[in-house]
């Protein structure tokens, strides 16, 4: 666990010829319960198989489990799994994965990065090796949106929707804490809207007319709080509004879709092309963004993707995680052809060379592919002694999890 408040889970899947693949099903607020899963529903059914037979396992996996709903916890499991079985036959063969799905349709993968967040409990930025949650300054985030232009990135996001903890006391110091939401939904008043709209005026002007923004809402909002706030910041020009309101329930979605003329992304909580096909059929959205360590995997992303683009609809792999979901993305991205940008936080990258080797070559805000085999990295067995953490440990807790009563 490199990042603080933000342990990665790795799956390994060794093999009777020595070849071990590696793979991630990071879910912070989850983890202990895939790690349960993974022990007492998954490998039950994969050992003594034919690592090559990808795609029956994954369907033995997901029919097995299916009375249980196969989207969320169950291809969660999956995703660890599939993306480990990749590696593996990406590896027998000496070729990357990338060549496995049909070869490479582009020389390099363009990125979109983040700045903070004006939410304490999604800022999560870095500072001398620790994960800041706390309010960042306007000038804070300005100063990150240069610095990440200056690297090279074309594409930021952030959060700029103040949420109800910002009514008290803005900087969490000492681990804990203080506000407790209840329902699932936040509603956001004219202060709010005027300090998003000023966060993000802000960020415009320091980035330029021609830099791509885009904004991510987490899901957090009820249907007018979530048209007020895509009109108010309709000027900006966003690549897309992500998450307007929560996944549950797709008419809260269409709601906003009708009142609104800025493009809209889901798909962090939508799982497998069976949550897709509604968003298609229906027009719901102008992106969608599948995390390959929750939807199925490789193998399901891969469909999604497909299916995607049979509505012209563009992708974006989802990924707030660990080295190994965004490997695994990477390759995918090498592949499918309706492919907007892959999500990173460039700013973990540092924290990502202490555990795998070799690092992503990194260049003008896209990533590299280095020709290696399967998922094109290993982890450094050493790196994950030094950072294991129990999931019952407290530090191993995101920020937005831990109870009031919890100290670190």
């Amino acid at each position: 666990m490199p990042l603080e408040r933000l342990a990665w889970l790795f799956v390994e899947v060794e093999t009777d010829e020595g070849i071990t693949g590696i793979g991630e099903c990071t879910n912070y607020s989850a983890n202990p319960a895939l790690i349960f899963g993974m022990e007492s529903l998954i490998k039950p059914l994969v050992i003594g198989e034919d690592p090559w037979k990808i795609e029956k396992i994954w369907h033995r996996i997901f029919s097995t489990y299916s009375s249980s709903n196969g989207r969320g916890y169950i291809s969660n499991l999956i995703s660890g799994l599939d993306i480990a079985l990749w590696d593996i036959k990406g590896k027998s063969l000496g070729v990357p994965i990338y060549e496995l799905l049909g070869g490479p349709v582009r020389e390099r993968v363009p990125l979109y990065t983040h700045v903070q967040d004006q939410t304490p409990h999604q800022a999560g930025s870095i500072k001398d090796g620790k994960t800041e949650f706390r309010t960042p300054t306007i000038e804070e985030m300005i100063d990150a949106a240069k610095d990440a232009k200056a690297a090279g990135y074309e594409a930021i996001k952030t959060d700029p929707f103040p949420s109800d903890d910002l009514e008290g006391d803005p900087t969490w110091t000492d681990g804990t804490i203080t506000f407790e939401k209840v329902g699932i939904y936040e509603s956001l008043n004219n202060k709010k809207i005027r300090q998003s709209v000023e966060w993000m005026e802000a960020l415009r002007e320091a980035v330029g007319p021609d830099f791509e923004i885009l904004i991510d809402a987490h899901g957090r909002f009820d249907v007018p709080s979530a048209i007020k706030a895509a009109n108010a910041l309709e000027h900006i020009n966003l690549v897309w509004f992500e998450e307007p309101c929560h996944a549950a329930n797709h008419e809260s979605l269409r709601q906003v879709r009708e009142n609104t003329g800025v493009p809209l992304c889901v798909g962090e909580r939508h799982f497998t092309r069976w949550d897709y096909t509604p968003l298609f059929h229906n027009r719901l959205v102008d992106y969608v963004m599948p995390d390959v360590a929750w939807c199925g995997g490789i193998s399901e992303f891969r469909r999604i993707s497909s299916l995607a683009e049979t509505f012209y609809i563009p992708v974006s792999p989802h990924d707030a995680l660990g080295p190994v979901a965004i490997g695994a993305s990477f390759q995918l991205c090498m592949n499918i052809t309706n492919l907007y940008r892959q999500e990173c936080i460039h700013t973990w990258f540092s924290e990502f060379e202490k555990i795998i080797t070799p690092m992503f070559d990194i260049q003008n805000g896209c990533i590299i592919p280095n020709g290696n085999p399967g998922i094109g990295f290993d982890l450094i067995p050493e790196a994950l002694e030094e950072y294991k953490i129990k999931p019952e440990d407290n530090r191993s807790k995101p920020m937005w999890f831990t109870s009031s009563k919890d100290k670190i």
